[in-house]
Parts: structure tokens; C-alpha cells; sequence
């Protein structure tokens, strides 16, 4: 498994590059935002390490420019900013988890296992067990595709998950604050509006050119997926 560490303190990503090569994992360096978008647009990475302040280039444009060509690869971002707005502003850029400095590395390989555990081979035989079904919309945990009817959708990984989450708990309500916690893995602020917002996103690319809607809200409740109003 290759891994692309973007991180400008030397000690710090030899260090990384040390840990996680004893576990097996291969990795390439960069110091800087200039290399490390050209290897991350370039190469392909099974998840990349990517520190908020680095040289040439802030880290979350970085991310938000991977996401665009890249939409698949988990980005889990490491950076000393560790307030909640800074958390929704990293996954608000496409990171898939966040990181805050100083960390034990045993965390960090928990977190890297669980980016990764369900990135698999796209030529083994698909099981029905990994694809979500609602209605006439199908969400492939194996190839993290989203199709409703025969239209494909395409989504990033934190819209993935949070379909994924929805759809996991099909015709359950979920509350603004559950869903924060189990898909951006934060306390909820009420003062942040990232849950409605990536809703609203996940309503216009799921449901706005069907007569049928699947996404609704339950005011004061929060939000359900099923397959009637």
C-alpha cells in the first residue's frame, strides 16, 4: 500500500516515514505543497498524509484540488489546529479525517486502517452486502460509486460517507448532532451549519432531477433517507 506523507518538518515526516514503513506500508515524502500536488495529481496513493501549513501552498487548497481530480483517495489531514471550526473547515475542504498534532503514532495507524479497511480490489466478485440500496438510488461500498436509476453520481468522500451513513439507517431519523459525530467524528457546534450543508449538496445531486424524493427533513428532528415523503 502506497502513501504519500505531505509534510514540511523533516523530523516529523522521516519519522512518519520510519513508522509506517515497519508496518509495511511504502512511502513517498514531499516537503512542500508545489511537489506534493504534483505527485498526489500524478501518482497513484492509497491515502495521503497531508499537513495544513506547508510551503508554496496552504494544505487545505491542496486538499480540495486532490479531491477534484481524485475523489476516491481517503486524505487524512495533520495539522497543531485542532478547534472544531478547524475540523469542519479540513472536512468542509474533502479531508476524510483530522488529525490533531502532537499524536500518538498507534493512533495514527488506527485512523489509516479505517480510511483504508474498505478499499478493495475492484475485480473481486461484487456481494450484495456491500451495496446500499434505497429505492432506485445504489451506493457500492467496494467501488464507492453512487448510481440512481442510470445516472452515475458523482460525490466526494465525505459525501460518500455521509450518503453512506444515511442510507445505513434507511427511514431512521438523524439528528444534526449524530450525524456530526459519526461522519466528520466531531462534537456538533450549534452555531455550524456543515451537517445542512452537506444535505442540501447531497439533495441536489440525489434527488433534484427526480419527481421522487429519498432525502427529507424532519424539523426540529434532523434528517431521514426512505423511499416515500
Amino acid at each position: 500500500m502506497k502513501i504519500l506523507v505531505i509534510e514540511d518538518e523533516q523530523k516529523v515526516a522521516a519519522f512518519l516515514k520510519s513508522g509506517l514503513e515497519e508496518q509495511g506500508y511504502e512511502v513517498q515524502l514531499a516537503y512542500d505543497g508545489y511537489t506534493g500536488e504534483k505527485l498526489a495529481l500524478n501518482k497513484d496513493y492509497q491515502l495521503i498524509l497531508l499537513d495544513v501549513i506547508i510551503p508554496h501552498t496552504n494544505g487545505l487548497e491542496l486538499c480540495k484540488k486532490i479531491r477534484t481530480v481524485k475523489p476516491s483517495v481517503p486524505i487524512l489531514m495533520l495539522t497543531a489546529l485542532g478547534t472544531t471550526d478547524d475540523k469542519v473547515t479540513g472536512f468542509d475542504a474533502g479531508a476524510d479525517d483530522y488529525l490533531v498534532k502532537p499524536f500518538e503514532f498507534k493512533e495514527l495507524l488506527a485512523r489509516i486502517k479505517a480510511l483504508t479497511k474498505r478499499r478493495k480490489d475492484t475485480a473481486q466478485p461484487e456481494s450484495e452486502a456491500n451495496i446500499l440500496t434505497v429505492a432506485d438510488l445504489q451506493l457500492n461500498l467496494d467501488k464507492k460509486i453512487a448510481i440512481r436509476g442510470d445516472k452515475s453520481i458523482p460525490l466526494t468522500a465525505k459525501e460518500f460517507s455521509l450518503l453512506e451513513f444515511l442510507m445505513l439507517n434507511k427511514g431512521r431519523v438523524l439528528s444534526k448532532a449524530e450525524i456530526a459525530e459519526r461522519v466528520w467524528e466531531v462534537t456538533f457546534d450549534t452555531g455550524t451549519n456543515v451537517v445542512e450543508v452537506y444535505v442540501n449538496i447531497l439533495r441536489k445531486k440525489i434527488d433534484k432531477e427526480f419527481t421522487r424524493k429519498l432525502i427529507h427533513t424532519r424539523i426540529g428532528l434532523g434528517y431521514v433517507i426512505q423511499d416515500e415523503s
